[in-house]
This record gives structure tokens, sequence and C-alpha cells, in this order.
């Protein structure tokens, strides 16, 4: 491995314990209306990074000829060929360093991934490197600068300060690292590896097991829908959406 692995899910069943035993209907509902926003209609060669056992594959195996899950973790990735078979191909191996050549690659997604990501630049330059001049790449990131976050630094509950583009690593939730990024820290990332951001979402707008509670998951995705485009100038969800594209050479 070229860098330290952040976070192993090899033996760890994500599947299950993460999305189908947990309450996370509505975030899993906001990634895949995202998504569908910001994928390409068709695409020859298409990749999923860090996409494990395929949990967003029914978003995009209709738009590509040739899908690609990659992952670190063999587990996900088992479970993956078994939901999807001959469908998908699978590739386990190290982000920094992906088994994919220069340019291979006219489409590619990275979601919930960058908060495990200690070196988020040079994973970016290595989505630059396989992907074709004029693929997109659709990012999701992490963000610092969320309203709750920035309640809890106002009133001394927390000393990671959401306004800084410093990067903040939650120990508290991972012993290995668990890291959240300013927007303007990303996208300055982005502008120096050479992409060009067309649209950007703010997704996961009401995340919260009280909303939930309030107003029930059907009626936040709804709600989720206009506020993705709404609330993106601002940054404002925990999870930001980037459609990227690598510009034509």
């Amino acid at each position: 491995m070229s860098e330290k692995v952040v976070s192993d899910y090899n033996g760890y069943d994500y599947k299950k314990i993460f999305w189908e035993d947990a309450d996370r209907e509505y975030e899993d509902q906001a990634d895949r209306m995202a998504i569908r926003k910001l994928l390409p209609k068709r695409m020859e060669r298409f990749a999923d990074i860090g996409g494990g056992y395929g949990r967003l594959a029914n978003e995009y195996l209709k738009r590509a000829h040739k899908v690609f899950i990659f992952d670190y973790s063999k587990t996900e990735l088992k479970q993956a060929k078994e939901i999807y078979g001959d469908r998908i191909e699978t590739k386990a191996g190290d982000i920094y360093k992906l088994p994919f050549r220069d340019n291979e690659l006219d489409g590619l997604m990275m979601v919930r991934v960058t908060h495990h990501l200690e070196y988020l630049d040079k994973a970016l330059a290595e989505l630059y490197r396989v992907l074709k001049p004029g693929g997109v790449a659709v990012i999701e990131v992490a963000n610092k600068r969320t309203l709750p976050k920035m309640v809890r630094f106002a009133f001394g509950k927390s000393k990671v300060n959401p306004f800084d583009k410093t990067v903040a690593n939650y120990k508290e939730i991972s012993a290995g690292g668990f890291f959240n990024y300013h927007p303007k820290y990303v996208e300055e990332i982005f502008s120096k590896t050479g992409f060009k951001i067309e649209r950007v979402l703010s997704v996961s707008n009401f995340r919260s097991r009280g909303l939930k509670k309030i107003f029930g998951t059907k009626n936040l995705v709804k709600m989720e829908n206009g506020a993705q485009q709404m609330l993106a100038p601002i940054r404002f969800a925990p999870s930001i959406y980037y459609k990227l594209r690598k510009p034509e050479e």
C-alpha cells in the first residue's frame, strides 16, 4: 500500500449493519436523488470508487456499458458480485494507486469515501488520472461547514472551527481518522488537480434523528428534492456533491 489504510471493512457486514439494520432510508434516497441528477445518461466504461457491495449500482447500471466496482474490502466486493453477477466487474486495491489505466474511464463516482481519506489530494489525482479527457466524475464530500457544527462551535461544544479551511479529523468517531472538509478547501484541490466544477448539490440536508421522528422519511425525501439545488450555493448539508469534468486535451 502506498498510504496507510484508514478504514478496513474486510470482515464487516456494512450492508446489513450500517444500512439495513439502521434508520438510513432517508440518507440512501438523498444519495440516489443526487446521483440521478448528476451522472451522465450514457457512459461506456464507468467505475464506482469505494462502491462496496454496490448499494447504488441500480442508479448507474443502465447508464453504462461496462461497470466496475472498486473497493479495498474484498468482503464487500464479494457481496456485490453475489448481488449483480456478470453485470459488474469488481476490482480490489488501494485508492491511492487505482488498478485502472490512464484515461480508461469516461465516468466515475465516489460516494461516502472522502471521510476516510487522510490524503484527499492524492486520491483525487488518481481519479483524474484514470478519467479520460471530457469524462465526468461525481464526488461526494463530507462537509465540516454545516449548521449543527456551527452551533456546537459557537456554544463551545466543539473545538473544531467549521469556518476555517483546516481539515477536521474526528478521532472520537474513528481512531484511525474521520475527516470532514471545508468546501473551499476541497474546491481548491479540484482546481489544482485540473477538474472543472460543473454543478454542485447540497445533499442530506435534513439528516437528523429528530427530524425523522417529526416529519417521517417520506416527507423528508420530498423536502430534500428541492433543497438540494436551492441550498447548494451555501454548501449547507453534511454531504456536498460535485459534478466534475476533466477538460478535453
